[in-house]
């Protein structure tokens, strides 16, 4: 990674810990109190390794935690950097999970909350967004968006993600080939070994779970657990495809006569 002024000597994880206040929640049985991981009306994450990696199904919470830990950084929901306000919200009708970190009390040491917050739903927008930030005080746009979607978000990451912070990434996979996805592992091991980045990813990829010395959690109706990425429903899904392709889709795509 580049040499930069780094912004203290410690080694990533920065942020440690992250907790529930149960009596800063209003209403258990509105969103996002009502999913799983916060069943037990308890919740606590800690982070002992560089990279932390969050997998599954949609709808159990992922992007909603990492849009916590974002707005606990001080990121704005829609992603980006510190400070930015890429998409105006005012008129916004979708409830983010940004409101879950009125709730939490998060831990660091030391507190860095220099990084990027990463959202694949919204690159086109934080990249607009950088474009014309540039222009507005006369410096090149990084222009990522005239490269096919794969190759933006590739050049995006190993631009932004070479300074000393916390980054937070949302399915960072969602445009990329697999071969794609191993030149981000690449720049993952790179962040890892510098010692100056801490990673909070959620992924349904494969691949970026088997991340070497990343720690793997998975959401599902029983709460928060540590898991091995052999042990995803993710990669048994793709095993058995890959071992029987014709056999596995035959399954799968089987529905009952009306």
């Amino acid at each position: 990674m580049a040499a930069r002024k780094q912004l203290t000597r410690l080694k990533a994880p920065y942020l440690k810990r992250i907790l529930l206040e149960p009596s800063r929640v209003a209403d258990w049985d509105q969103y996002p109190w009502s999913l799983p991981i916060f069943r037990g009306r308890e919740f606590e994450f800690e982070f002992t390794s560089a990279i932390t990696i969050v997998v599954g199904e949609n709808g159990t919470g992922k992007s909603t935690l990492l849009e916590a830990v974002g707005a606990l950084a001080g990121y704005d929901e829609a992603g980006g950097g510190k400070g930015y306000r890429p998409i105006d919200h005012s008129r916004a009708v979708d409830k983010s999970g940004a409101s879950l970190s009125a709730a939490l009390r998060a831990h660091w040491l030391p507190k860095v909350t220099a990084g990027w917050f990463f959202r694949a739903e919204s690159f086109y927008s934080v990249s607009r967004y950088l474009d014309q930030a540039a222009l507005d005080v006369g410096a090149a746009p990084p222009d990522f968006l005239s490269w096919s979607h794969g190759e933006g978000f590739i050049r995006f990451f190993e631009e932004r993600c070479r300074r000393q912070g916390i980054y937070i990434l949302d399915e960072p996979e969602s445009a990329l080939s697999p071969t794609r996805q191993i030149e981000l592992l690449k720049l993952l091991r790179r962040m890892e070994q510098s010692g100056t980045a801490q990673v909070i990813m959620a992924t349904h990829s494969p691949l970026l779970m088997a991340c070497p010395n990343a720690r793997l959690f998975r959401i599902s109706r029983f709460g928060l657990d540590q898991v091995d990425f052999q042990d995803t429903g993710h990669f048994r899904m793709m095993r058995d495809f890959c071992s029987d392709p014709a056999g596995f889709l035959a399954e799968a795509l089987y529905e009952d006569e009306p």
